[in-house]
């Protein structure tokens, strides 16, 4: 085997990955306080061609330097908006038929193994702050919560490192 070099891994440009066809996902930020964790999820996003973010609340916006330090210009790839308050990001999305997936542990929680969205499903997933988690209140007005399956101590992932779980899981599962 030999280790490829970047001119061979066919990278989009900026504007070809703008002009090409997308998953149907967006992340919603709530709350997130990390600018690394925000960056994260951008370049997650990019890498799965994720049709949006919407950053809500405290979850900090490009243009950003601490943000560009993990994002590597992911920001500038992947579409993203921001709304204040995330139930009113919820309520929008809602009503363009998204479907609202929160990542959190909460009773009844759906096993991201077991979760199976439906053909042509637009999947709208919630990823919440890193100490207080999703907040109950959108909670509240999600269709599904979904859990990533842990088996150590701790039952918690950095949001950044849970987001790419789920977001390849979704992914994979849209693509199968």
């Amino acid at each position: 085997m030999r280790k490829l070099r970047t001119s061979e891994l066919n990278r989009l440009t900026v504007e070809e990955f703008k002009n090409s066809a997308k998953v149907p996902i967006t992340v919603v930020m709530d709350n997130i306080r990390s600018l690394n964790n925000v960056g994260s999820v951008f370049r997650t996003s990019d890498a799965l061609k994720v049709e949006n973010i919407v950053l809500c609340g405290i979850t900090a916006c490009p243009p950003n330097k601490e943000i560009h330090k993990t994002a590597l210009g992911a920001e500038d790839a992947v579409d993203w908006s921001y709304v204040a308050k995330t139930e009113d990001a919820i309520a929008h999305l809602k009503d363009e038929g998204w479907l609202i997936c929160s990542l959190e542990q909460v009773e009844n929680s759906t096993s991201l193994l077991d979760f199976s969205p439906g053909e042509g499903q637009k999947i709208a997933l919630v990823l919440g702050n890193e100490v207080k988690g999703v907040q109950q209140k959108v909670i509240d007005v999600s269709d599904v919560c979904l859990e990533i399956p842990q088996y150590g101590t701790k039952h918690s992932f950095n949001v950044s490192v849970s987001a790419g779980i789920a977001l390849w899981e979704i992914f994979r599962k849209i693509n199968h």
